[in-house]
């Protein structure tokens, strides 16, 4: 299978039901659920969900036995990462699984998208010409991302549609593209 599809990580109270009002009562699981709107309501929208590739888990899943190897085969199947950090997020077994496999194992490049940001100079400092301590405290709240994200290149972006749009249509964040390991931004 080739790598068309982008990974989407993102925090949900454990135990996992997709079905139930817990999951969507996690706003992390509500961003990622936008995502699937946008790209349901316009199919020219980039938005390749890697998580419609392999039959659905369960709470009562074993996490060694199916969970994680789920999530791995599909993180195997993906061009990158796309991972929403907003103020909500915690870090979790399946969050710290998902970004240590990826990064340090697949090399998969990072889309980080920051839902309680809304526009690209939210996320800068005054000059523009760095990320702010908004965004880089944020990274405290997943080590795993903090202490491995050097090894890949990361894009940096708001919670805003069309930026989203030029995110995932950039070669640059997709595996094997060649992309210095480095924090991006767009200006």
């Amino acid at each position: 299978m080739s790598k068309i599809y982008n990974y989407t990580a993102f925090y949900v109270s454990e135990p996992f039901n997709e079905s139930s009002l817990g999951a969507n009562a996690t706003k992390d699981f509500c961003y990622y659920n936008i995502l699937k709107a946008w790209k349901g309501s316009d199919s020219s929208f980039p938005f390749n969900n890697a998580h419609d590739t392999t039959y659905n888990v369960r709470d009562s899943s074993d996490w060694e036995s199916t969970l994680k190897p789920r999530l791995r085969e599909r993180l195997k199947n993906s061009k990158n990462i796309v991972l929403f950090l907003s103020n909500d997020t915690m870090n979790s077994k399946a969050l710290k699984e998902e970004l240590d496999y990826g990064i340090n194992t697949l090399g998969l490049p990072i889309i980080v998208i920051y839902p309680d940001l809304k526009t690209k100079d939210d996320l800068l400092t005054n000059g523009k010409t760095s990320l702010n301590s908004t965004v880089t405290t944020l990274w405290n709240k997943l080590p795993i991302f903090r202490d491995s994200k050097s090894k890949v290149p990361v894009l940096h972006i708001p919670m805003s549609k069309d930026t989203i749009r030029t995110a995932l249509n950039n070669t640059n964040f997709r595996v094997d593209s060649g992309k210095e390991a480095n924090d991006y931004f767009y200006n």
